[in-house]
């Protein structure tokens, strides 16, 4: 959605009202994201293949009974609560329109229910990266590290995984060095059902004794219990395609093995492509300078693994003899998949923000826009944060200095390092590609490399900042009146009030949290005792999930972008993951 030159901004809320939260809208599909880091795009879905949006915001239909529930009475009844923070309730009719915080200025209502939720998001890992990192101690070292967006890489072998897995710009590698012996490199992902995968690879030789092969795992459990559709590369140079499950390590070949080529020579690259839709799977392979076969070359019903991890398989026959044999694998793509229970938080919770701090007194223009907050649909906080999770389509500012630019859609979260690991840095100006001038005078350039990208920061400047109007800053601001960059300095520093902080015994109890405020972590440095030097992660508290857990949004490296989901850690306050037992402060805007 692009938004006209003279659109004026209550216009663009009034749009976004519709495509955001309208009765059963969502968003999916690819968002018109910036390339970043030269980062390839995953390739769009074929018919009939795995559809539907990756996240969205729905509400159900509203009709005039629900519009007639909301007229407001005369006069509004206001309350006090005391505690820290001192809160106003205001109600009507003995229900209550609005509860705001005194010193802070989001203002929390009741509004139309609505879903939050997301699903696993495309991503095609090209392996542009060196692997591993020599310069770090040997236990440190990853091996084929960090997929863009689709979780960490686990890689398993008799061998040392030194010796048998390794990334050069281009291509992972896996060495195959002693005859019958697997290797499996896997997603760190365990919660995949319905997945559409493919990944492009060759041997750089032709096998002599016994074969070679590789394959498209998926529902894998371990390397003891998978499916996955093998190619085997024949010492005539026959390619063979096989679908087969192993359970217990006993293998049963679900198709019988088709031949696809013949005379093939070392180095030429087969595509393997795997669509799995409930029980039923389907396959199929080929030369990757050819094009892909219409018809797929096996389709069979098997329902032995649910959700499991994807990845690939590697693995020389006994008998083999021109060892070792390296395979050389340029591109992992999941171009959809389903997570077997998708995060997702419904409630009635709307999340506003005033143009000045509550300072406890109720006055006729505090009335006047409470009133005009009552049963309006136009995006509040909370739409604002799904707007840039995976699937978020592109919105695109039409006057002043975002003319042109991209202010809305699916974020990734920092472009790649050598080693293909994500830098940190991107604000929310980034993002949009332009230089700021802050309030104050200072001046902030744009950075071609992080247009599209917000880390956890620049993500809630966006939100708070630059779409909702609170002040910020360009770098570490003491002044307590406007957001900092980072997260270690809004913990001290960002305006508004404290709602609880760690006592160094553990993560606050968080009793007043309330969807919208902001949630700040020590998770590198794992050390409650110092309250500023050890906060290192921000989101946005979007409420209570599913499961009744306390669900948040932020931009993390692992999802590459902001989530509310659990890759790379669950984005949860309760149980025992990383960001429940991290929690160090939490504070209201």
């Amino acid at each position: 959605m692009t938004r006209a030159p003279h659109t004026s901004r209550r216009g663009l809320l009034a749009a976004l009202g519709v495509s955001v939260v309208a009765p059963a809208a969502g968003f999916g599909g690819t968002a018109a994201r910036a390339a970043t880091g030269g980062e390839p795009a995953a390739e769009p879905l074929a018919a009939g293949s795995l559809s539907g949006p990756r996240s969205s915001v729905t509400l159900p239909a509203l009709d005039a009974s629900y519009f007639s529930r909301l007229t407001l009475g005369d006069p509004l009844t206001v309350t006090v609560h005391d505690g820290v923070p001192a809160r106003t309730e205001v109600t009507s009719g003995g229900k209550r329109v609005a509860l705001l915080t005194h010193g802070a200025r989001t203002v929390v209502l009741p509004g139309p229910e609505r879903t939050f939720t997301e699903d696993k998001k495309p991503f095609a890992d090209t392996f542009q990266r060196t692997l591993p990192d020599t310069s770090l101690p040997e236990a440190d070292r990853a091996y084929w590290g960090t997929s863009p967006g689709g979780g960490s890489w686990s890689t398993l072998g008799p061998a040392d995984s030194a010796d048998d897995y390794s990334v050069v710009p281009g291509a992972g590698l896996i060495r195959l060095s002693t005859d019958y012996a697997s290797r499996h490199a896997s997603l760190r992902d365990d919660a995949v059902t319905d997945v559409d995968v493919r990944a492009v690879a060759h041997f750089d030789k032709v096998p002599t004794g016994q074969a070679c092969s590789y394959a498209v795992s998926f529902g894998y459990q371990d390397t003891h219990n998978n499916y996955r559709a093998r190619l085997s590369f024949l010492t005539s140079g026959a390619v063979e395609l096989r679908v087969e499950k192993e359970v217990a390590d006993v293998v049963t070949q679900l198709t019988a093995a088709l031949t696809l080529g013949s005379g093939v020579p070392a180095g030429t690259d087969w595509t393997i492509r795997v669509l799995r839709e409930g029980t039923r799977i389907r396959a199929k392979a080929w030369r990757t300078s050819a094009a892909e076969p219409s018809t797929w070359a096996a389709d069979v019903t098997d329902a032995t693994f649910g959700a499991g991890r994807v990845g690939l398989r590697a693995l020389a026959n006994d008998g083999c003899a021109n060892l070792p044999v390296t395979l050389s694998v340029s591109r992992f793509q999941v171009t959809a998949a389903a997570w077997r229970t998708p995060p997702s938080v419904t409630h009635d919770t709307w999340v506003r923000v005033l143009d000045e701090p509550f300072d406890g007194t109720w006055t006729a223009d505090l009335e006047r826009t409470v009133r005009a907050w009552a049963g309006s649909t136009a995006p509040d906080a909370l739409a604002y944060a799904a707007m840039f999770l995976g699937g978020a389509p592109a919105v695109t500012g039409g006057a002043g200095p975002t003319a042109g630019r991209q202010v809305l859609g699916e974020s990734g979260y920092g472009y790649l390092d050598p080693h293909g690991y994500r830098y940190e840095g991107a604000d929310f100006h980034e993002y949009m590609g332009i230089g700021w001038t802050f309030p104050d005078g200072a001046y902030t350039g744009p950075s071609s490399k992080q247009v599209g990208n917000l880390d956890c920061s620049g993500y809630t400047r966006m939100v708070y900042g630059h779409h909702l109007g609170v002040p910020m800053a360009a770098g570490a601001d003491t002044s307590g009146t406007r957001l900092p960059r980072t997260s270690r300095a809004m913990a001290e520093y960002a305006p508004g009030v404290r709602v609880d902080r760690t006592d160094g015994s553990g993560p606050p109890a968080a009793a007043q949290l309330q969807p919208g405020d902001l949630v700040l972590f020590n998770a590198d440095s794992g050390d409650d005792t110092e309250a500023l030097a050890t906060v290192d992660h921000v989101g946005i508290h979007l409420g209570v999930d599913a499961a009744g857990k306390r669900r948040f949004l932020s931009s993390r490296k692992t999802g590459d972008g902001p989530t509310m989901a659990d890759l790379g850690g669950a984005s949860l306050l309760d149980g025992t993951g990383i960001y429940a037992r991290t929690l160090h402060t939490v504070h209201r805007l």
